[in-house]
């Protein structure tokens, strides 16, 4: 799924992501940039990312390195 960041605190790693299809609002999930190139996420930032069983927004990544066939747990 691709969406835009809406809100992220660095310091508690709590955050929502909203969808680029629906609109909706998804939860960053507290492992979510686990193995990404993205330490922090900024408000308006472009994303791609997948969800986990709890509907959380997880594995967290750039279109870039989607494109690049770069998985979620690769270290630039």
């Amino acid at each position: 799924m691709q969406g835009v960041v809406r809100s992220y605190d660095p310091l508690s790693n709590e955050g929502v992501i909203l969808s680029d299809a629906d609109r909706a609002e998804f939860v960053i999930a507290a492992d979510a940039l686990d193995g990404s190139i993205f330490r922090t996420l900024r408000q308006g930032q472009r994303v791609v990312f997948d969800l986990n069983g709890r509907g959380q927004a997880t594995a967290i990544r750039t279109g870039g390195e989607v494109d690049l066939g770069l998985g979620p747990n690769i270290v630039i």
